[in-house]
């Protein structure tokens, strides 16, 4: 098709061992918006959040019209709106997107400028591909939620994150260590503990073990901040133990089973959400943040004070790799970023 475009979509929510959970379509290729880039895509990444999507609703459940899903990517700017300011066809950008929008897994894509950055020069776009959302999460977690200063004023200050071999983990262990925080990151594995010393973290320790006891040996017995991307609840005693007075948790996942907040009131210690689409679903008026944000990670990618988190590449983005990628990431036990690339002829 002229203005035809391939895509990956769903019409029923269903288990990623069935065929028809992701299907390849053939979608109208969409027009820009005034604020909007058309994005030809070029990569793309899976998260966390594209497997709850699928799984969101009942098998019974249909869609009219195939639902794209995906929330990063990397690509060629094809298009633009008529009140765009920072980009012109051409540009290189990567970008996670908005999730009350079709989203990447698509070769032509429309996204919202003010939450769009240019690609880092140093990297390809596959892992450029593996950053936008982890790197957006993460900033927004330390700097926006709990007050890390970027600049370094909470040089030597300790940061415990839990869950450190994954996407938002790799990420946040090397903004942590910019920030000139010590790190502590948990991770269960051999192979996902020697990931995050690679990323950066000055100690690792097992989740799965008591994890007051392991800060004990460490000499450090409570920790000023509390970055936890993994389960809210089974983590919530153990975070209540060791955040120091006047600390600050913030958590990603949300709660199965109700968690008690008076437990933090004795320490006045503050605890947030990080929901990186916040923005993006709500127009707010800082909007524009994402975009300054990804231009800092890409500068800082491009001084050599990133290093890639793409662990997986599959080619080409089609509804078999994408199922793939998807029973990866449900198995829980990916470490870093996958990412597909490339449309197929």
């Amino acid at each position: 098709m002229v203005n035809g475009m391939k895509a990956v979509g769903l019409t029923r929510y269903l288990p990623v061992t069935d065929p028809q959970s992701l299907q390849d379509v053939d979608l109208l290729r969409p027009e820009p918006g005034e604020r909007d880039l058309l994005v030809r895509v070029e990569a793309i990444s899976v998260n966390p959040v594209d497997t709850k999507i699928r799984r969101s609703k009942g098998p019974d459940d249909h869609e009219a019209f195939p639902r794209v899903l995906g929330w990063d990517a990397a690509g060629l700017v094809e298009a633009v709106g008529s009140k765009v300011t920072f980009f012109q066809p051409g540009n290189e950008v990567y970008y996670a997107g908005s999730i009350i929008r079709p989203g990447s897994n698509s070769e032509y894509h429309l996204v919202d400028e003010r939450i769009v950055g240019k690609k880092p020069r140093s990297f390809d776009m596959a892992h450029a591909a593996a950053l936008p959302l982890t790197a957006i999460t993460a900033y927004e977690a330390l700097f926006d939620r709990m007050g890390i200063s970027i600049e370094g004023e909470s040089a030597g200050k300790t940061i415990l994150i839990i869950g450190g071999a994954g996407g938002v983990g790799s990420i946040a262990i090397q903004i942590a260590k910019i920030a000139t925080l010590r790190v502590i990151a948990t991770a269960s594995r051999p192979e996902s503990q020697g990931w995050c010393r690679k990323m950066g973290a000055d100690e690792v320790i097992d989740h799965t073990k008591s994890i007051p006891d392991q800060l004990q040996r460490l000499n450090c017995s409570m920790v000023d901040y509390i970055l936890n991307n993994a389960s809210t609840e089974q983590h919530w005693a153990q975070m209540c133990k060791v955040i120091r007075p006047l600390g600050r948790i913030c958590c990603l996942v949300d709660t199965t089973e109700a968690v008690d907040l008076n437990a933090l009131k004795k320490k006045s210690v503050n605890f947030a959400w990080e929901f990186m689409f916040t923005r993006p679903m709500y127009q707010t008026e800082d909007m524009m943040e994402q975009h300054k944000l990804l231009t800092q990670v890409a500068c800082w990618v491009d001084a050599g004070m990133i290093q890639s988190t793409l662990t997986e590449t599959l080619s080409p983005i089609n509804a078999a790799h994408l199922r793939t990628a998807h029973a990866k990431l449900e198995a829980g036990h990916m470490i870093g970023k996958l990412v597909l690339t490339g449309w197929s002829s």
